[in-house]
């Protein structure tokens, strides 16, 4: 039965599996690279939410003074 593991793969091309597995046999594989950081799942999630808190008019005002004129 097929299962997901995370890993990191370097730059060098090592793969480093974050957990510790136990295979009775060797097992072929597929690897998907995901092309972003290694963000907190926490703040993926959240994101959305705190996106539209964030862009109201009234923050954009209370944050104005730190934005640089050009």
């Amino acid at each position: 039965m097929p299962r997901s593991v995370e890993a990191t793969i370097e730059v060098d091309g090592k793969v480093q599996i974050k957990e510790r597995i136990h295979l009775s046999h060797a097992c072929r594989a597929i690897v998907t690279i995901f092309d972003e950081p290694d963000i907190p799942e926490t703040a993926v999630l959240s994101e959305a939410a705190l996106g539209e808190d964030w862009n109201r008019p009234e923050e954009e005002e209370a944050w104005s003074h730190l934005q640089q004129v050009q």
